[in-house]
C-alpha cells in the first residue's frame, strides 16, 4: 500500500493536474454552458470511464516495467519532470487560453454525451503521460504489489478529478461569466498553475532514486 504521506502528496499533484488547462476541463465547461448541468454531469461520467482505461493500462504496464527493468524509474522520473515543465509553459505561453473560456458545442443526446466525454479523456495525452510519468514517483516495490499501489493511486486520482470537475460542471456558467468580467484573473489563474507545475517538476527531478 502507498504510505499516507505519499498518498497525500499525490492527491495534491492530482489536484494541480485537474486544475490545469486541458481537453477534459475545456470540454466539460463548454458542454455545461452550451447544454446545461445535466449534460455536463453525463459527460463527466464518460470522462471518469476514460480514467479507468488509463488507470488499468498504467497499472499493468508499470507492474511489468518494474519487474523487467527496475532502472526505468529514473527515465520515467525525468520524463515526468519534463512533461510538467511543458504543461507549465503551455499555461503561461503567449496566447494561451484559460479552460474557462468556453467554446460553442452542438446539443447532443445522453448516450453521445457519455461517449464524447469518454473519448475526450481516453484520447487525452495529458492524462496518459500523467499516469505513466507521475505514478512511478509514488510507487515503490518495497511497499508491496506495484499493481495494487497503482490501482490505489488511480482511484485516488479519479476521486480527486471527479470531485473537482463536478464542482466546475455545476458552476461552469457562473465561473465563465465571472472570468469573462475579470480578464486579469484569467491570466492570474494561468500563471499560478504554471508556477505550481514548475515547482512540482523541480521536486520530481530532485527526488532521490528509490530502491527496487
Amino acid at each position: 500500500m502507498v504510505p499516507s504521506s505519499d498518498l497525500l502528496l499525490f492527491s495534491g499533484a492530482a489536484l494541480v493536474m485537474v486544475l490545469t488547462p486541458g481537453p477534459n476541463m475545456i470540454y466539460l465547461v463548454s458542454r455545461s454552458i452550451c447544454q446545461g448541468k445535466r449534460a455536463g454531469v453525463l459527460s463527466l461520467f464518460g470522462v471518469a470511464a476514460g480514467f479507468l482505461v488509463h488507470m488499468l493500462a498504467a497499472a499493468v504496464g508499470l507492474t511489468a516495467l518494474f519487474m523487467a527493468i527496475p532502472v526505468a524509474y529514473e527515465a520515467l522520473k525525468w520524463a515526468g519532470a519534463l512533461y510538467l515543465l511543458y504543461l507549465a509553459w503551455q499555461a503561461v505561453r503567449p496566447g494561451a487560453r484559460s479552460p474557462f473560456e468556453a467554446r460553442a458545442l452542438p446539443v447532443d443526446p445522453p448516450r453521445k454525451l457519455f461517449f464524447m466525454g469518454f473519448l475526450t479523456n481516453a484520447l487525452n495525452p495529458k492524462i496518459a503521460v500523467f499516469y505513466l510519468a507521475i505514478f512511478p514517483q509514488f510507487v515503490s516495490p518495497e511497499h508491496g504489489s506495484v499493481l495494487v499501489q497503482s490501482v490505489q493511486l488511480g482511484f485516488t486520482q479519479i476521486a480527486v478529478s471527479f470531485s473537482v470537475n463536478l464542482c466546475i460542471v455545476l458552476s461552469a456558467a457562473r465561473l465563465a461569466a465571472w472570468f469573462a468580467r475579470s480578464p486579469r484573473w484569467l491570466a492570474a489563474q494561468r500563471y499560478l498553475m504554471g508556477t505550481v507545475l514548475a515547482m512540482l517538476a523541480v521536486r520530481l527531478a530532485l527526488e532521490p532514486r528509490r530502491a527496487a
